[in-house]
């Protein structure tokens, strides 16, 4: 069977719910997402889940890896309803949600992403992770900056990063630059069209496979 893809009327479909991000829009249109987007998102998630008994087998592939299309409105001065792309998240098995490094993938109007990592971890995760990065620092680099890592899917982000290096780590410390990071994160940015593609699940796993080293070394001080 060939790999799952999106056809060009779910992009069109995620446009025009863009421009017309209503419930009395969307609501007898509900058929249609379910059809053009989210059945084949659930197609690629179990796609994703027989590849990362390979590489991954610790990250989770199934029908809750979705999010919902639903937004949340409550505390956002946006109160558009619906969310205008379709997501899936791949958490470890044995963590709590939120609370451990996954794998993460977008299909938007104007994009995919394909990318993964640890997204503003609450402050007690983040110090286990700097204390694991200080402790580790040369196989963490061999990660992020080898060539293939770079190449595949591109440089490590640290999101808004400390002026200092944190406290209880000497200011010169080898691993400094790192230290400094708020979030972990790396990821690959395709065309939207990309999704339509033949080799859209290919081009995802090569990203997933780059990254899942970055995974697994972020889980191992909250799995150990």
């Amino acid at each position: 069977m060939p790999a799952p893809r999106f056809s060009p009327k779910a992009l069109a479909f995620l446009r025009a719910l863009k421009r017309n991000n209503r419930r009395d829009w969307f609501t007898p249109r509900k058929d249609q997402y379910d059809e053009l987007l989210r059945q084949p998102m659930l197609d690629v998630v179990e796609h994703m889940a027989v590849e990362f008994s390979a590489f991954a087998p610790e990250l989770s592939a199934g029908p809750k890896s979705l999010f919902r299309i639903y937004r949340d409105t409550r505390f956002s001065s946006d109160k558009t309803p619906y969310k205008t792309s379709v997501v899936a998240a791949f958490r470890h098995r044995d963590l709590p949600k939120n609370e451990g490094a996954g794998l993460y993938m977008e299909v938007a109007p104007g994009w995919v992403w394909a990318g993964g990592g640890l997204y503003y971890p609450e402050s007690p995760i983040l110090q286990k992770e700097r204390e694991h990065l200080a402790a580790n620092l040369r196989r963490f680099r061999a990660i992020v900056e080898s060539p293939a890592f770079r190449r595949k899917v591109g440089p490590i982000e640290g999101g808004e990063l400390l002026r200092r290096v944190p406290r209880g780590f000497a200011p010169d410390h080898p691993a400094a630059q790192y230290l400094r990071f708020r979030m972990f994160v790396a990821g690959k940015e395709f065309p939207a069209s990309f999704a339509t593609n033949p080799r859209f699940c290919g081009g995802l796993v090569d990203v997933f496979k780059h990254l899942s080293p970055l995974i697994r070394f972020l889980n191992e001080p909250l799995t150990s």
